[in-house]
């Protein structure tokens, strides 16, 4: 990629190295990841000990039992993912919360799923890393166990979010020290989380067989032993639904990676169980509109990737569940002939004020569209990411998820089982509806892309329904308009909010477009003029995702790695 100077001031520059390479959501965790790759763990390993280190420093918005979605590609050309998503409890009722909640998902213990996160990490390192569970963990260990200094990020998350965690004493313990939001600067300490986790090495260590029986000791901790123990209790005391064998017998899925060409690459997503297919729709669909001669970030533009988006959040909104419950036509959404008519629904004048309906099958029923100011709560905390490239040319890329500030902590593990039971539709008649044994549709969806050229690209980022839009802006600056990786990161960026959120309780802010406050009057104006409803957000918001990648260049042999000024976020490379 070439450079194009003077088009934005970047807080940062691309860092270039030609060993290894790590980029993710947060300093520590990248450190973490650049300490197994010179120890000689591959990517796969790195990603794991950063994957881990995150949902200990991004405490508010990873958590250790929550979900970690993970694709790789290994350097023979072998690209997988793993779901790393839990599933509702065989014994919920799947109209639960039509019947008794009046169609809503009630903050609490009754949106937990199986905590799958463990698994993932353990089920990766077990097929393709090459170092234990205690090696792999030691850094999140420590970091919970002896504590790390507040950033910014995470006191802002806890004190916005304070009310939540103030509901249940085990989360207020950990969040609200001393009863109330740890400052910047201020020493953060998990002591219970770092009991599971030594828990989990401790038996490890014991077992005494070869490195993926110890792996497997390690996960028993967490799904049969004590730790299920403690999850398993609470539920049954205070009316959850996850018992004994819904944690035993939990494994996280390989699932098909869904490969689509694009000019000279193909781009690897993980499959409709997430959202990770309608970055390729939004990709074709801008083909086939074609955006060459269009400046970047111009009203054109920005009004093409907008009813680009819209598109495929429809197709997502209409069509997408769990594929081992719902027949998702996904062969046909990313068809020609679907990609051609839904771009030549795009009016070059006009926004579409709201959200398309179906062109095919069934189009669903819409919740009331509201505005900005009416948006009901604060959102649970977000996600983080990590990819990691190592000197074998492996690539990693993972997604980790999940708060802590709507579902209750199991008190003495540090954990909160999975609450993104918060994606699934009350409704079982929706495609993402809840069902026993039913993934909700996840929003965190780890990619990679790979040039014909041999290059590889692993990227992502945090931002639930803003994930996608930013890796499509990141990813066309970048490979359409040639910009550097860091600048190609650093961009402002735009966003639709025209669809119902996927989180509950699923607001609605139909011709809602949000933008950083790095744009040019004249293009909002236009905006405004062709019916879009244009908000503004303040420069470098972690609203606007914060999306990490690397791009190893086969022509240049150079790591190219980039990290996101809007979260503190670090790449490092050797």
């Amino acid at each position: 990629m070439s450079a194009s100077p003077g088009v934005f001031l970047a807080p940062r520059t691309s860092l270039f190295g030609t060993r290894h390479s790590a980029s993710s959501g947060h300093y520590l965790a990248s450190a973490a990841a650049f300490a197994i790759l010179e120890s000689g763990g591959n990517a796969i390993d790195a990603g794991c000990a950063a994957g881990m280190a995150l949902a200990v420093l991004h405490a508010d918005e990873v958590n250790f039992g929550g979900v970690a979605p993970i694709m790789i590609r290994t350097a023979d050309g072998e690209t997988v993912s793993i779901d790393g998503l839990g599933v509702w409890p065989r014994r919920i009722p799947a109209d639960l919360f039509m019947t008794d909640h009046d169609g809503t998902i009630p903050i609490g213990i009754l949106r937990t799923v199986t905590p799958a996160a463990p698994d993932a990490w353990i089920t990766a390192l077990r097929d393709y890393g090459t170092m234990t569970f205690g090696e792999v963990a030691a850094e999140a260990l420590r970091l919970a166990r002896d504590g790390f200094a507040v950033f910014p990020l995470l006191a802002e998350g806890i004190a916005n979010r304070q009310a939540g965690y103030r509901r249940w004493p085990a989360n207020e313990a950990i969040y609200l020290p001393g009863g109330r939001p740890p400052e910047v600067g201020e020493r953060f300490v998990q002591t219970d989380l770092a009991h599971t986790i030594q828990l989990m090495v401790d038996a490890e260590a014991a077992d005494g067989g070869d490195r993926v029986a110890g792996l497997e000791a390690a996960r028993a901790v967490f799904y049969e032993g004590e730790v299920a123990e403690a999850i398993v209790g609470y539920h049954e005391e205070n009316g959850g639904y996850l018992r004994a064998d819904d944690l035993a017998e939990f494994r996280s899925r390989y699932e098909p990676v869904v490969a689509t060409r694009w000019r000279d690459f193909t781009l690897y997503t993980c499959g409709a169980w997430c959202q990770g297919p309608i970055l390729a729709e939004a990709l074709l669909i801008l083909e086939q509109v074609g955006i060459d001669g269009l400046a970047h970030n111009s009203a054109d533009y920005a009004h093409t990737v907008i009813e680009a988006l819209k598109a495929v959040f429809a197709d997502r909104e209409h069509h997408y569940g769990d594929p081992a419950f719902v027949d998702v036509p996904l062969e046909r959404l990313l068809g020609a002939e679907h990609i051609a008519a839904r771009a030549a629904e795009i009016d070059p004048e006009r926004a579409c004020r709201d959200l398309p309906p179906a062109l095919f099958g069934r189009t669903q029923e819409l919740p009331d569209a509201i505005t900005a100011d009416e948006v009901r709560h604060i959102g649970e905390g977000g996600t983080s990411y990590v990819c990691v490239v190592d000197r074998w040319g492996n690539a990693f890329s993972a997604t980790p998820s999940d708060g802590a500030s709507t579902s209750p902590v199991i008190p003495g593990t540090g954990v909160v089982p999975s609450l993104r039971g918060l994606q699934s539709r009350p409704d079982p008649a929706h495609p993402s509806g809840v069902a026993p044994g039913k993934r909700p549709r996840l929003t965190p969806n780890p990619a990679i892309a790979v040039r014909d050229d041999g290059s590889v690209f692993p990227f992502g980022c945090p931002g639930g329904d803003m994930q996608v839009q930013a890796m499509l802006q990141v990813f066309l600056n970048a490979f359409h308009f040639g910009m550097d990786l860091q600048e190609a990161v650093n961009a402002p960026r735009f966003s639709t909010w025209s669809f119902p959120n996927s989180f509950a309780p699923f607001d609605y802010l139909a011709a809602h477009v949000f933008v950083e406050d790095r744009f040019d009057e004249g293009v909002l104006a236009e905006l405004e003029r062709r019916g879009h409803d244009v908000r503004r957000w303040p420069a470098y918001t972690r609203d606007a995702a914060a999306v990490e990648a690397i791009y190893r260049n086969a022509q240049s042999g150079f790591l190219e790695s980039a990290a996101d000024p809007r979260q503190p976020a670090q790449a490092v490379v050797a």
